[in-house]
């Protein structure tokens, strides 16, 4: 049986901005997840929460920060 592919999803709250702003950031962020995706395990979900400045953010600081997000889901743990 094979596993169902990774997905991702975007939260874009109106804290952001105005519509055309939270559809730029979320158009960004999709295509940055799209090229990512395929190094998360099979059937894992990523939700990406965009701040509010991440509207006047570039898309290498985009880039850069979902990169470090990534790395830091990605460190082992403690258990509690």
């Amino acid at each position: 049986m094979q596993a169902s592919a990774a997905r991702a999803g975007f939260v874009v709250s109106k804290a952001v901005g105005n519509a055309v702003v939270r559809n730029k950031v979320r158009r960004r962020l999709r295509h940055l997840v799209r090229h990512r995706l395929d190094d998360l395990p099979g059937g894992s979900t990523l939700v990406v929460r965009a701040l509010p400045p991440s509207a006047e953010a570039s898309f290498d600081t985009l880039a850069d920060d979902l990169d470090g997000a990534l790395a830091a889901a990605r460190r082992p743990r403690r258990p509690r």
